[in-house]
């Protein structure tokens, strides 16, 4: 095992596209890190530069003490994962896990050690004998990754190799790499656009967005505490509501306006905790951005009073039943894609008017623009 570190790294192509801008970063040994962000974000080639597939344009790399930037891929003792398992199709899975260690010219019985021992940690001791084609999907991903594990590197990178599974097999396949890394606490680089997958598997997420890192940290600070709206947006299932408004007060208390009116007239309005108050207090009369997550908005009993502050009148615009929860779609004339997760039982149909009721206390707030930070 070791650490892997980034120094200023930047990689830019001949076109004179810039894929990767100056990136510093320390993955520490036996830490499961996890890239994550959008296609075109610039995780992939990060990765493909840690394992030499990609040559860095300025900045350093270094895998334990020693710099790689001008070592051939084979020899910086990492294994990589791929998205399409790249197995040879002629070979049985026992030659595809042992190939690597042969060309090596290592010895015959340390390869069938490593070999059955991968195998049985991976579960496929009964497939060693078969070829590829007689894999499911599943099966072929264990067998690339026992691929990576009998080479017993420095770190194993993986690049986005869940994505050709189908939904049930993703969760499953991931939990058996979760389990695996538990066991063998070996340092692991993970790229994925999926951020479900980033939050379930790493010990940290590195969140980044046109060739930066946006944030890095444990996945529930990145949730709970996102540095900026890109951020929020990006991590959470269904993602963060944002809503363009200004602060105002009233008397002493403190408001955040949407900007438009409810078909009854009255105005959509967040009151802010006193316990936000005072940082936000510099705000006031400005253009300010609110961010709520879906499940901050909730549904209010029929029979409750005419909306008032944090109670908005709303029509149900789509429902999308997810079992104990379902996904409520409802809009203001000022922002027309706003989602709710509710509990199934409201019985909301498409149509129906509804009272949302605003949980204030799970707010964040930012300052305008893509990635405008977080207040």
């Amino acid at each position: 095992m070791a650490k892997v570190t980034l120094l200023n790294v930047r990689k830019v192509y001949p076109s004179g596209f810039e894929a990767v801008k100056d990136l510093s970063l320390e993955v520490r040994d036996g830490e499961f890190l996890v890239l994550v962000g959008p296609s075109g974000c610039g995780k992939s080639t990060t990765l493909r530069m840690v394992a030499g597939l990609e040559d860095v344009s300025s900045g350093i790399i270094t895998i334990g003490d020693r710099e790689v930037n001008d070592v051939h891929p084979k020899d910086r003792d990492i294994a990589m994962v791929f998205q399409n398992y790249a197995l040879y199709p002629h070979m049985s899975v026992y030659k595809n896990m042992a190939f690597a260690l042969k060309l090596r010219g290592m010895p015959k019985a340390e390869i069938d050690r490593r070999v059955q021992e991968a195998a049985k940690i991976l579960g496929i001791q009964e497939l060693l004998e078969r070829k590829p084609k007689a894999l499911s999907g599943g099966q072929r991903q264990r067998v690339a990754v026992g691929r990576a594990i009998v080479r017993e590197p420095k770190a194993f990178l993986f690049d986005e190799p869940l994505s050709n599974l189908d939904a049930k097999l993703r969760v499953t396949t991931r939990a058996e790499l979760k389990s695996l890394h538990l066991r063998l606490t070996t340092t692991t680089i993970y790229v994925t656009h999926d951020q479900e997958e980033a939050m379930t598997l790493g010990d940290r997420i590195v969140v980044m967005s046109k060739g930066e890192i946006q944030q890095a940290d444990a996945p529930l600070t990145v949730y709970r505490s996102p540095k900026n709206r890109f951020v929020a947006g990006f991590i959470g299932t269904p993602p963060m509501n944002f809503f363009d408004g200004t602060l105002d007060r009233v008397g002493e208390q403190l408001r955040f306006v949407e900007g438009s009116a409810s078909p009854g007239g009255g105005a959509y309005v967040v009151t802010i905790p006193p316990s936000r108050a005072a940082s936000l207090s510099a705000y006031v009369g400005k253009p300010i951005v609110l961010g709520l997550r879906p499940q901050s908005l909730r549904i209010a009993d029929a029979g409750m009073p005419p909306a008032t502050a944090d109670r908005w009148e709303l029509t149900a615009r789509v429902v999308e039943p997810l079992g104990d929860s379902m996904d409520v779609y409802i809009s203001t004339p000022k922002h027309p894609h706003v989602v709710a997760r509710v509990a199934s039982t409201t019985g909301v149909k498409a149509g129906d008017k509804i009272t949302v009721t605003i949980d204030a206390g799970g707010a964040h707030f930012f300052a305008p623009g893509e990635f405008g930070p977080a207040l």
